[in-house]
Protein backbone atom coordinates (compact mmCIF):
# COMPACT_ATOMS: atom_id res chain seq x y z
CA UNK A 1 0.00 0.00 0.00
CA UNK A 2 1.42 3.38 -1.02
CA UNK A 3 1.87 5.80 1.83
CA UNK A 4 0.13 8.49 -0.24
CA UNK A 5 -3.16 6.57 -0.38
CA UNK A 6 -6.24 8.73 0.21
CA UNK A 7 -8.46 6.41 2.19
CA UNK A 8 -11.56 8.58 2.46
CA UNK A 9 -13.00 11.86 1.17
CA UNK A 10 -13.95 14.45 3.80
CA UNK A 11 -15.75 17.71 3.02
CA UNK A 12 -16.57 18.79 6.54
CA UNK A 13 -14.60 20.76 9.10
CA UNK A 14 -11.98 19.17 11.36
CA UNK A 15 -11.39 20.61 14.82
CA UNK A 16 -8.31 19.37 16.67
CA UNK A 17 -8.45 20.09 20.40
CA UNK A 18 -4.91 20.16 21.78
CA UNK A 19 -1.72 20.42 19.75
CA UNK A 20 1.06 18.79 21.73
CA UNK A 21 3.18 15.89 20.52
CA UNK A 22 0.20 13.84 19.32
CA UNK A 23 -1.66 16.71 17.66
CA UNK A 24 1.45 17.84 15.82
CA UNK A 25 2.29 14.29 14.82
CA UNK A 26 -1.15 13.27 13.58
CA UNK A 27 -1.96 16.33 11.45
CA UNK A 28 0.55 15.53 8.65
CA UNK A 29 -0.85 11.99 8.52
CA UNK A 30 -4.42 13.27 8.23
CA UNK A 31 -3.53 15.66 5.42
CA UNK A 32 -1.67 12.82 3.68
CA UNK A 33 -4.37 10.15 3.89
CA UNK A 34 -7.71 11.98 4.14
CA UNK A 35 -8.89 13.71 0.97
CA UNK A 36 -9.33 17.23 2.36
CA UNK A 37 -7.73 20.69 2.36
CA UNK A 38 -5.68 22.32 5.09
CA UNK A 39 -8.17 25.20 5.30
CA UNK A 40 -10.79 22.74 6.59
CA UNK A 41 -8.76 22.33 9.81
CA UNK A 42 -8.93 24.44 12.98
CA UNK A 43 -6.67 23.80 15.97
CA UNK A 44 -7.98 24.88 19.38
CA UNK A 45 -5.30 24.67 22.04
CA UNK A 46 -4.33 26.13 25.40
CA UNK A 47 -0.83 27.32 24.49
CA UNK A 48 1.31 28.67 21.66
CA UNK A 49 3.28 25.46 21.28
CA UNK A 50 3.07 24.14 17.74
CA UNK A 51 1.94 27.41 16.18
CA UNK A 52 4.81 27.50 13.68
CA UNK A 53 4.20 23.87 12.67
CA UNK A 54 0.51 24.63 12.14
CA UNK A 55 1.35 27.68 10.06
CA UNK A 56 3.74 25.62 7.91
CA UNK A 57 0.87 23.22 7.18
CA UNK A 58 -1.56 26.03 6.42
CA UNK A 59 -4.16 25.40 9.14
CA UNK A 60 -6.00 27.80 11.43
CA UNK A 61 -4.56 28.04 14.94
CA UNK A 62 -6.55 29.32 17.93
CA UNK A 63 -5.08 29.76 21.42
CA UNK A 64 -8.24 29.28 23.48
CA UNK A 65 -7.92 27.22 26.68
CA UNK A 66 -11.15 25.25 27.04
CA UNK A 67 -12.89 25.26 30.43
CA UNK A 68 -16.19 24.01 31.82
CA UNK A 69 -17.56 27.50 31.34
CA UNK A 70 -16.43 28.32 27.79
CA UNK A 71 -15.96 25.11 25.80
CA UNK A 72 -19.42 25.10 24.26
CA UNK A 73 -19.26 28.78 23.31
CA UNK A 74 -15.90 28.32 21.58
CA UNK A 75 -16.59 25.03 19.83
CA UNK A 76 -20.24 25.29 18.76
CA UNK A 77 -19.52 27.69 15.85
CA UNK A 78 -16.84 25.28 14.59
CA UNK A 79 -18.95 22.12 14.57
CA UNK A 80 -22.01 21.02 12.66
CA UNK A 81 -23.46 17.90 11.02
CA UNK A 82 -20.73 15.82 9.38
CA UNK A 83 -17.84 17.71 10.97
CA UNK A 84 -15.20 15.96 13.11
CA UNK A 85 -13.67 16.74 16.51
CA UNK A 86 -10.34 15.06 17.23
CA UNK A 87 -9.56 15.38 20.93
CA UNK A 88 -5.86 15.01 21.79
CA UNK A 89 -5.88 17.38 24.75
CA UNK A 90 -5.37 16.98 28.49
CA UNK A 91 -7.70 18.28 31.20
CA UNK A 92 -10.62 18.81 28.84
CA UNK A 93 -13.57 16.56 29.63
CA UNK A 94 -14.04 13.89 26.98
CA UNK A 95 -17.66 13.34 28.05
CA UNK A 96 -18.45 17.04 27.68
CA UNK A 97 -16.97 17.07 24.17
CA UNK A 98 -18.78 13.87 23.17
CA UNK A 99 -22.12 15.28 24.31
CA UNK A 100 -21.43 18.51 22.42
CA UNK A 101 -20.57 16.59 19.26
CA UNK A 102 -23.75 14.54 19.52
CA UNK A 103 -25.91 17.65 19.83
CA UNK A 104 -24.12 19.22 16.85
CA UNK A 105 -24.19 16.07 14.67
CA UNK A 106 -20.38 15.85 14.57
CA UNK A 107 -18.10 12.82 14.75
CA UNK A 108 -15.54 12.40 17.53
CA UNK A 109 -12.35 10.53 18.47
CA UNK A 110 -10.04 10.73 21.50
CA UNK A 111 -6.95 8.82 22.61
CA UNK A 112 -8.00 8.56 26.27
CA UNK A 113 -10.99 9.57 28.38
CA UNK A 114 -10.02 12.81 30.12
CA UNK A 115 -11.81 14.56 33.02
CA UNK A 116 -11.83 18.26 33.75
CA UNK A 117 -8.84 19.52 35.83
CA UNK A 118 -8.59 17.83 39.21
CA UNK A 119 -10.54 14.77 38.15
CA UNK A 120 -7.51 12.50 38.59
CA UNK A 121 -6.28 13.95 41.89
CA UNK A 122 -9.29 15.45 43.71
CA UNK A 123 -8.83 14.43 47.39
CA UNK A 124 -12.60 14.59 47.89
CA UNK A 125 -13.06 11.70 45.46
CA UNK A 126 -12.47 8.08 46.44
CA UNK A 127 -9.80 6.13 44.52
CA UNK A 128 -12.63 4.30 42.78
CA UNK A 129 -14.13 7.55 41.51
CA UNK A 130 -10.73 8.83 40.34
CA UNK A 131 -10.17 5.75 38.25
CA UNK A 132 -10.25 5.05 34.53
CA UNK A 133 -12.86 2.44 35.39
CA UNK A 134 -15.19 5.23 36.56
CA UNK A 135 -14.46 7.39 33.50
CA UNK A 136 -15.25 4.45 31.22
CA UNK A 137 -18.44 3.60 33.08
CA UNK A 138 -19.61 7.19 32.66
CA UNK A 139 -18.96 7.00 28.91
CA UNK A 140 -20.83 3.69 28.63
CA UNK A 141 -23.72 5.19 30.60
CA UNK A 142 -23.89 8.01 28.05
CA UNK A 143 -24.04 5.39 25.28
CA UNK A 144 -26.81 3.48 27.05
CA UNK A 145 -28.79 6.68 27.51
CA UNK A 146 -28.44 7.77 23.88
CA UNK A 147 -27.62 4.77 21.66
CA UNK A 148 -26.66 5.21 18.03
CA UNK A 149 -26.05 8.59 16.47
CA UNK A 150 -22.82 10.12 15.15
CA UNK A 151 -19.80 7.90 15.66
CA UNK A 152 -17.65 8.71 18.69
CA UNK A 153 -14.55 6.52 18.98
CA UNK A 154 -13.25 6.26 22.55
CA UNK A 155 -9.57 5.85 23.43
CA UNK A 156 -8.06 5.11 20.04
CA UNK A 157 -4.34 5.82 20.23
CA UNK A 158 -1.62 3.20 20.54
CA UNK A 159 -2.68 2.07 23.97
CA UNK A 160 -5.49 2.20 24.51
CA UNK A 161 -6.46 1.58 20.90
CA UNK A 162 -3.99 -0.18 18.65
CA UNK A 163 -3.19 -2.89 21.21
CA UNK A 164 -6.80 -4.13 21.13
CA UNK A 165 -6.32 -4.90 17.43
CA UNK A 166 -2.94 -6.54 18.08
CA UNK A 167 -4.69 -8.77 20.61
CA UNK A 168 -7.15 -10.13 18.06
CA UNK A 169 -4.33 -11.00 15.66
CA UNK A 170 -2.43 -12.68 18.50
CA UNK A 171 -5.46 -14.77 19.45
CA UNK A 172 -5.89 -15.90 15.85
CA UNK A 173 -2.17 -16.80 15.70
CA UNK A 174 -2.53 -18.92 18.84
CA UNK A 175 -5.65 -20.58 17.48
CA UNK A 176 -3.76 -21.54 14.32
CA UNK A 177 -0.79 -22.80 16.35
CA UNK A 178 -3.09 -24.94 18.51
CA UNK A 179 -5.08 -26.11 15.45
CA UNK A 180 -8.37 -24.89 16.84
CA UNK A 181 -10.97 -25.43 14.13
CA UNK A 182 -13.65 -23.02 15.35
CA UNK A 183 -15.11 -20.60 12.78
CA UNK A 184 -13.43 -17.16 12.70
CA UNK A 185 -14.79 -14.97 15.54
CA UNK A 186 -17.34 -12.38 14.48
CA UNK A 187 -18.99 -11.22 17.70
CA UNK A 188 -17.81 -10.17 21.12
CA UNK A 189 -18.99 -13.49 22.49
CA UNK A 190 -17.03 -15.37 19.82
CA UNK A 191 -13.80 -13.57 20.70
CA UNK A 192 -14.28 -14.15 24.43
CA UNK A 193 -14.97 -17.87 23.89
CA UNK A 194 -11.81 -18.16 21.77
CA UNK A 195 -9.66 -16.55 24.48
CA UNK A 196 -11.20 -18.92 27.03
CA UNK A 197 -10.65 -21.96 24.80
CA UNK A 198 -7.00 -20.93 24.35
CA UNK A 199 -6.72 -20.58 28.16
CA UNK A 200 -5.16 -17.12 27.99
CA UNK A 201 -4.97 -16.24 31.66
CA UNK A 202 -3.01 -12.97 31.57
CA UNK A 203 -2.62 -10.21 29.01
CA UNK A 204 0.06 -7.57 29.44
CA UNK A 205 0.33 -4.48 27.33
CA UNK A 206 4.09 -4.90 27.37
CA UNK A 207 6.09 -1.86 26.25
CA UNK A 208 9.77 -0.93 26.42
CA UNK A 209 10.93 2.47 25.14
CA UNK A 210 14.72 2.61 24.59
CA UNK A 211 14.95 6.02 22.93
CA UNK A 212 17.95 8.01 24.17
CA UNK A 213 18.55 11.74 24.00
CA UNK A 214 21.93 13.28 23.29
CA UNK A 215 21.10 15.75 26.09
CA UNK A 216 20.93 14.00 29.48
CA UNK A 217 18.14 14.73 31.93
CA UNK A 218 18.99 17.60 34.26
CA UNK A 219 17.99 17.92 37.94
CA UNK A 220 14.58 19.54 38.27
CA UNK A 221 13.53 18.48 34.76
CA UNK A 222 10.96 15.94 33.56
CA UNK A 223 11.93 14.27 30.29
CA UNK A 224 9.73 11.98 28.22
CA UNK A 225 9.05 10.87 24.64
CA UNK A 226 5.33 11.76 24.76
CA UNK A 227 2.95 14.02 26.68
CA UNK A 228 4.54 14.74 30.05
CA UNK A 229 1.36 16.13 31.59
CA UNK A 230 -0.60 13.14 30.33
CA UNK A 231 1.93 10.63 31.66
CA UNK A 232 2.18 12.22 35.09
CA UNK A 233 -1.57 12.63 35.51
CA UNK A 234 -2.33 9.00 34.69
CA UNK A 235 0.65 7.89 36.78
CA UNK A 236 -0.88 9.60 39.81
CA UNK A 237 -4.17 7.76 39.39
CA UNK A 238 -4.64 4.52 41.32
CA UNK A 239 -3.06 1.51 39.60
CA UNK A 240 -5.80 -0.45 37.82
CA UNK A 241 -6.08 -3.85 36.21
CA UNK A 242 -8.69 -6.14 34.77
CA UNK A 243 -9.14 -8.91 37.33
CA UNK A 244 -9.06 -12.45 35.99
CA UNK A 245 -11.30 -15.34 36.97
CA UNK A 246 -8.25 -17.50 37.76
CA UNK A 247 -6.92 -15.15 40.46
CA UNK A 248 -6.93 -16.52 44.02
CA UNK A 249 -4.90 -13.92 45.96
CA UNK A 250 -6.69 -10.59 46.22
CA UNK A 251 -4.14 -7.79 46.87
CA UNK A 252 -4.00 -6.52 50.45
CA UNK A 253 -4.12 -2.95 49.11
CA UNK A 254 -6.72 -3.76 46.44
CA UNK A 255 -10.22 -2.39 46.13
CA UNK A 256 -13.31 -3.37 44.20
CA UNK A 257 -15.69 -0.96 42.53
CA UNK A 258 -19.23 -0.80 43.86
CA UNK A 259 -20.74 0.03 40.46
CA UNK A 260 -20.55 -1.07 36.85
CA UNK A 261 -19.45 -4.41 35.42
CA UNK A 262 -16.94 -5.27 38.16
CA UNK A 263 -14.40 -6.40 35.54
CA UNK A 264 -11.48 -4.50 37.12
CA UNK A 265 -9.96 -3.63 40.47
CA UNK A 266 -7.72 -0.83 41.71
CA UNK A 267 -4.80 -0.64 44.11
CA UNK A 268 -4.66 2.01 46.81
CA UNK A 269 -1.41 3.41 45.43
CA UNK A 270 -0.41 5.36 42.32
CA UNK A 271 0.45 3.46 39.18
CA UNK A 272 3.73 5.37 38.93
CA UNK A 273 4.92 3.63 42.12
CA UNK A 274 3.59 0.16 41.26
CA UNK A 275 5.94 -2.14 39.37
CA UNK A 276 5.29 -5.46 37.63
CA UNK A 277 7.41 -8.08 35.89
CA UNK A 278 6.94 -8.56 32.17
CA UNK A 279 8.70 -9.52 28.94
CA UNK A 280 9.22 -8.29 25.38
CA UNK A 281 11.24 -10.11 22.69
CA UNK A 282 14.09 -7.60 22.36
CA UNK A 283 14.30 -6.46 25.98
CA UNK A 284 13.62 -9.86 27.56
CA UNK A 285 12.50 -9.76 31.21
CA UNK A 286 12.02 -6.28 32.68
CA UNK A 287 10.19 -4.39 35.37
CA UNK A 288 7.53 -1.94 34.20
CA UNK A 289 5.04 0.40 35.81
CA UNK A 290 1.44 -0.65 36.26
CA UNK A 291 0.07 2.61 34.90
CA UNK A 292 -3.71 2.72 34.64
CA UNK A 293 -5.04 2.63 31.08
CA UNK A 294 -8.50 2.17 29.66
CA UNK A 295 -7.53 -0.93 27.66
CA UNK A 296 -6.86 -2.91 30.84
CA UNK A 297 -10.53 -2.47 31.67
CA UNK A 298 -12.16 -2.63 28.23
CA UNK A 299 -10.23 -5.75 27.18
CA UNK A 300 -11.03 -7.55 30.45
CA UNK A 301 -14.69 -6.67 29.99
CA UNK A 302 -14.83 -7.57 26.29
CA UNK A 303 -13.27 -11.00 26.84
CA UNK A 304 -15.45 -12.03 29.77
CA UNK A 305 -17.47 -15.23 29.37
CA UNK A 306 -20.57 -15.44 31.57
CA UNK A 307 -22.51 -18.43 32.80
CA UNK A 308 -25.76 -16.73 33.71
CA UNK A 309 -24.79 -14.01 36.17
CA UNK A 310 -21.51 -15.74 37.06
CA UNK A 311 -18.16 -15.03 35.41
CA UNK A 312 -16.86 -18.26 33.91
CA UNK A 313 -13.77 -16.75 32.30
CA UNK A 314 -11.95 -13.44 32.32
CA UNK A 315 -8.24 -12.70 31.81
CA UNK A 316 -6.17 -10.47 34.06
CA UNK A 317 -5.15 -7.46 31.97
CA UNK A 318 -2.79 -4.58 32.73
CA UNK A 319 -0.15 -2.27 31.38
CA UNK A 320 3.52 -3.07 32.05
CA UNK A 321 5.33 0.06 30.88
CA UNK A 322 9.04 0.80 30.92
CA UNK A 323 9.36 4.32 29.50
CA UNK A 324 12.61 5.78 28.24
CA UNK A 325 15.32 5.78 30.90
CA UNK A 326 15.20 9.56 31.37
CA UNK A 327 11.48 9.31 32.14
CA UNK A 328 12.24 6.70 34.83
CA UNK A 329 14.74 9.09 36.39
CA UNK A 330 12.15 11.85 36.18
CA UNK A 331 9.60 9.71 38.03
CA UNK A 332 12.18 8.83 40.67
CA UNK A 333 12.76 12.54 41.25
CA UNK A 334 9.01 13.19 41.59
CA UNK A 335 8.70 10.44 44.21
CA UNK A 336 11.49 12.05 46.22
CA UNK A 337 9.62 15.37 46.15
CA UNK A 338 6.36 13.77 47.31
CA UNK A 339 4.88 13.96 43.82
CA UNK A 340 5.62 17.64 43.30
CA UNK A 341 6.12 18.17 39.57
CA UNK A 342 9.40 19.54 38.24
CA UNK A 343 9.31 23.09 36.93
CA UNK A 344 11.11 22.23 33.68
CA UNK A 345 9.66 19.81 31.10
CA UNK A 346 11.34 18.52 27.95
CA UNK A 347 9.57 16.47 25.32
CA UNK A 348 12.14 14.45 23.40
CA UNK A 349 11.94 14.77 19.65
CA UNK A 350 14.83 15.98 17.48
CA UNK A 351 17.44 15.42 20.20
CA UNK A 352 16.77 11.66 20.30
CA UNK A 353 19.93 9.92 19.05
CA UNK A 354 18.66 6.36 18.71
CA UNK A 355 16.29 3.78 20.16
CA UNK A 356 13.01 2.00 19.54
CA UNK A 357 9.57 1.68 21.05
CA UNK A 358 8.69 -2.00 21.39
CA UNK A 359 4.94 -2.07 22.01
CA UNK A 360 2.73 -5.12 21.96
CA UNK A 361 0.46 -7.53 23.80
CA UNK A 362 1.91 -10.41 25.81
CA UNK A 363 -0.49 -13.36 26.14
CA UNK A 364 0.34 -15.74 28.98
CA UNK A 365 -0.89 -19.02 30.44
CA UNK A 366 -1.83 -20.85 27.25
CA UNK A 367 -0.25 -24.10 26.04
CA UNK A 368 2.65 -22.23 24.36
CA UNK A 369 3.39 -20.38 27.64
CA UNK A 370 3.93 -16.83 26.33
CA UNK A 371 3.28 -15.06 23.03
CA UNK A 372 4.09 -11.40 22.28
CA UNK A 373 2.68 -9.62 19.23
CA UNK A 374 3.33 -6.02 18.38
CA UNK A 375 5.35 -3.21 16.82
CA UNK A 376 9.07 -2.48 16.88
CA UNK A 377 9.53 1.04 15.57
CA UNK A 378 12.84 2.91 15.60
CA UNK A 379 13.14 6.66 15.89
CA UNK A 380 15.10 6.75 12.64
CA UNK A 381 12.26 5.05 10.74
CA UNK A 382 9.62 7.24 12.40
CA UNK A 383 11.45 10.36 11.23
CA UNK A 384 11.69 9.04 7.69
CA UNK A 385 8.00 8.26 7.60
CA UNK A 386 6.32 11.36 9.07
CA UNK A 387 7.58 14.74 10.25
CA UNK A 388 6.99 15.87 13.85
CA UNK A 389 7.12 12.27 15.18
CA UNK A 390 9.36 9.99 17.21
CA UNK A 391 8.91 6.23 17.64
CA UNK A 392 6.44 6.57 20.50
CA UNK A 393 4.27 9.28 19.00
CA UNK A 394 3.98 7.61 15.58
CA UNK A 395 2.51 4.45 17.10
CA UNK A 396 -0.17 6.71 18.63
CA UNK A 397 -0.76 9.02 15.68
CA UNK A 398 -1.04 6.21 13.12
CA UNK A 399 -3.73 4.60 15.27
CA UNK A 400 -5.55 7.92 15.75
CA UNK A 401 -5.53 8.39 11.97
CA UNK A 402 -6.90 4.87 11.45
CA UNK A 403 -9.65 5.41 14.01
CA UNK A 404 -10.62 8.69 12.35
CA UNK A 405 -10.81 7.04 8.92
CA UNK A 406 -12.90 4.17 10.32
CA UNK A 407 -15.29 6.70 11.89
CA UNK A 408 -15.64 8.57 8.58
CA UNK A 409 -16.37 5.27 6.85
CA UNK A 410 -18.88 4.32 9.60
CA UNK A 411 -20.45 7.65 10.62
CA UNK A 412 -23.55 6.39 12.47
CA UNK A 413 -22.15 3.83 14.91
CA UNK A 414 -22.66 5.79 18.12
CA UNK A 415 -20.14 5.55 20.97
CA UNK A 416 -17.69 2.68 20.39
CA UNK A 417 -14.53 1.27 21.96
CA UNK A 418 -11.50 -0.10 20.05
CA UNK A 419 -12.39 -3.69 20.92
CA UNK A 420 -15.68 -3.29 19.04
CA UNK A 421 -14.37 -2.13 15.65
CA UNK A 422 -12.78 -3.82 12.64
CA UNK A 423 -9.22 -4.78 13.59
CA UNK A 424 -8.28 -5.72 10.03
CA UNK A 425 -9.24 -2.30 8.66
CA UNK A 426 -7.37 -0.48 11.43
CA UNK A 427 -4.21 -2.51 10.93
CA UNK A 428 -4.38 -2.10 7.16
CA UNK A 429 -4.08 1.65 7.67
CA UNK A 430 -1.56 1.55 10.52
CA UNK A 431 0.85 -1.14 9.39
CA UNK A 432 3.09 1.00 7.12
CA UNK A 433 3.85 3.20 10.15
CA UNK A 434 4.61 0.53 12.76
CA UNK A 435 8.09 -0.63 11.74
CA UNK A 436 8.45 -4.39 12.16
CA UNK A 437 5.21 -6.03 13.29
CA UNK A 438 6.12 -9.43 14.71
CA UNK A 439 4.91 -12.27 16.89
CA UNK A 440 7.32 -14.26 19.09
CA UNK A 441 6.85 -17.17 21.49
CA UNK A 442 8.73 -17.55 24.77
CA UNK A 443 8.98 -19.89 27.75
CA UNK A 444 9.24 -16.90 30.13
CA UNK A 445 7.18 -16.85 33.32
CA UNK A 446 7.37 -14.43 36.26
CA UNK A 447 8.95 -17.20 38.36
CA UNK A 448 12.11 -17.55 36.23
CA UNK A 449 15.20 -17.26 38.52
CA UNK A 450 13.13 -15.89 41.40
CA UNK A 451 13.43 -18.77 43.85
CA UNK A 452 17.12 -19.27 43.12
CA UNK A 453 18.02 -15.63 43.74
CA UNK A 454 15.46 -14.36 46.23
CA UNK A 455 13.24 -16.73 48.22
CA UNK A 456 9.83 -15.09 48.21
CA UNK A 457 6.19 -15.79 48.95
CA UNK A 458 5.35 -17.12 45.49
CA UNK A 459 2.44 -19.13 44.19
CA UNK A 460 4.43 -21.91 42.52
CA UNK A 461 1.29 -23.88 41.73
CA UNK A 462 0.13 -21.24 39.24
CA UNK A 463 2.78 -18.87 37.85
CA UNK A 464 0.06 -16.70 36.29
CA UNK A 465 -1.19 -15.26 39.57
CA UNK A 466 -0.93 -11.46 39.80
CA UNK A 467 1.05 -11.73 43.05
CA UNK A 468 3.85 -13.41 41.08
CA UNK A 469 4.05 -10.51 38.60
CA UNK A 470 3.90 -7.71 41.16
CA UNK A 471 7.14 -6.28 42.53
CA UNK A 472 6.81 -5.65 46.26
Amino acid sequence: MARTTKFVKFRGRLVIVGFGSIGQGVLPLILRHVDMKANQVTIVTAEDRGQKEAKDLGVRFMVEPLTRENYATILEPLLGPGDFLLNVSVEVSSLALIELCRTRGALYLDTCIEPWPGGYTDPDLTPSLRSNYALRENALALRAKNPGGPTAVLTHGANPGLVSHFLKVALLDLAEEQEIKSPPPKTREDWARLAAELNVKVIHIAERDTQVSRIPKQPGEFVNTWSIDGFVSEGLQPAELGWGSHERHFPADGGRHEFGTGCAIFLNRPGATTRVRSWTPLEGPYQGFLITHNEAISIADYYTVHNGHEVRYRPTVHYAYHPCDDAVLSLHEIWGKNFRMQEAKRLLMEEIEHGIDELGVLLLGHSQCAYWYGSRLSVEEARRLVRFNNATSLQVTAAALAGMIWALENPERGIVEPDEIDHERILEICRPYLGKVVGEYSDWTPLVDRERLFPEDLDKGDPWQFKNFRVV
